[in-house]
């Protein structure tokens, strides 16, 4: 038994490596519109809702934390004996490659607040090397993050005693822009994928 690497949803797409210009992700809403010209609709794709959680060092974040910047995100758990190190390793790659870019953060929401406390996440963190400042492993209500992940990232993330370390969840690395919109998910285990990440990112970076 693993803890299972889940896909996204059929809203979710993986990047290419043609891509030139990064997609908008998620189902969007068409809205109709007046103008001088006539009616017209706008295409409307969702943001990450709203969230405030705690992280390593006890301190609250939530979108304002991120607002105007570009971030990755996964969800994981610090006694996950399967993807979880995986995962962890690359974004520190994508971390490293990136440090000269403080408008890049990263976020690594736990699926089991119980046992993450703050305290345990400032101790992985600190083994991992990441910085406080740009990298926030943060923890709040299991109820809370669970919906966040499903709803928000389209990241199914929930507790089942059935598979290896207790949890199933996405390994999914997800790239969010300046306005809070998806933008790419990377598969967090596959170095090909986390190697698309790293190069759009520079893509996203460059992005007005």
């Amino acid at each position: 038994m693993i803890c299972l690497v889940v896909a996204v949803g059929i809203v979710i797409i993986f990047s290419k490596p043609t891509q030139t210009k990064l997609p908008l992700l998620g189902e969007p809403v068409f809205k109709k519109v007046n103008t001088p010209q006539g009616t017209k609709t706008d295409t409307i794709y969702p943001v990450i809702p709203r969230f405030n959680f705690t992280d390593q060092l006890k301190q609250p974040v939530s979108n304002q934390t991120y607002k105007g910047h570009i971030y990755v995100a996964d969800f994981f758990f610090t006694s996950c004996p399967t993807i979880c190190p995986v995962m962890s390793r690359n974004l520190k790659k994508v971390y490293d490659q990136y440090a000269a870019f403080p408008e890049l953060m990263f976020l690594s929401y736990t699926i089991d607040p119980k046992y993450d406390t703050p305290e345990v996440l400032n101790r992985y963190a600190k083994a991992l090397g990441a910085d406080a400042k740009r990298w926030h492993f943060v923890t709040g209500p299991k109820e809370e993050i669970y919906q966040l992940a499903e709803k928000g990232y389209y990241s199914p993330a929930n507790k089942d005693d059935s598979v290896d370390g207790g949890y199933v969840h996405s390994g999914g690395l997800i790239l969010i822009d300046r306005n809070g919109h998806m933008r790419g998910v990377y598969d967090g285990t596959s170095d090909e994928e986390v190697g698309w990440l790293i190069r759009d990112l520079k893509i996203l970076l460059a992005e007005k």
